[in-house]
């Protein structure tokens, strides 16, 4: 009977895309067009997400309340906002019993960034 013998390698191979922390918008990190607004759509969803969960609705109970179709609100679960403006993520938000108050002020950079408080 052979035994199988093992490797002594101390190194660790890796496959697949290596991530390097930049920035800390993974959408700009990835160059991706428009990433402080995806990042935005992404905090949102994470909210809607986070608010679902809390109040331990389904996926069809909270599609009524936000006047939307359960495949879409599953999309929302998945952090799939991408078909969702910015706009409608926060009349989602509304709807949940949130408020949301939008803040301008002059930028600290020569560009400005768009953030999240929640």
């Amino acid at each position: 009977m052979k035994k199988s013998r093992r490797s002594n390698s101390s190194k660790a191979t890796t496959k697949g895309p290596r991530a390097n922390i930049v920035g800390g918008n993974v959408f700009a990190d990835l160059g991706l067009p428009r990433p402080e607004q995806e990042l935005l759509k992404a905090q949102l969803t994470l909210q809607i997400y986070r608010l679902i969960k809390q109040r331990d609705i389904t996926q069809t109970e909270a599609g009524k309340l936000l006047g939307i179709r359960q495949p879409h609100v599953s999309l929302l679960m998945r952090n799939r906002a991408g078909s969702f403006s910015v706009e409608r993520l926060m009349d989602f938000l509304t709807a949940l019993g949130q408020d949301i108050e939008i803040t301008v002020r002059p930028a600290r950079e020569r560009q400005g960034a768009v953030s999240l408080t929640a």
